[in-house]
């Protein structure tokens, strides 16, 4: 039982900080934040859960793989490729 004792009031207080900064992120007013509190809650609890499922899934590919540095070296190579891309390189607009 001495776990729920710090455990609740940090989850607590983890929830109120992300209703806080979900109202000053989105410029809402704090009435509706507290109101969408159990959305925004768990959207943040899923999408974390999700990041971390990915991270274990390809940390195992990984680690069955004979050269495992160098499929991080190229994944790294493409996300670079992409940034430079997304942001340094003018593509035309379509004209319709």
């Amino acid at each position: 039982m001495r776990a729920s004792r710090t455990v609740v009031p940090t989850i607590t207080a983890a929830a109120i900080v992300l209703v806080l900064a979900t109202a000053w992120l989105l410029e809402w007013p704090l009435e509706k934040a507290i109101l969408l509190a159990p959305v925004i809650v768990a959207t943040v609890g899923v999408t974390i859960l999700l990041f971390l499922f990915w991270i274990k899934v390809v940390v195992d590919a990984l680690r069955r793989q004979q050269h495992p540095l160098r499929i991080v070296a190229a994944g790294v190579a493409a996300l670079a490729l992409l940034v430079v891309l997304s942001f340094f390189v003018d593509l035309p607009s379509g004209g319709y």
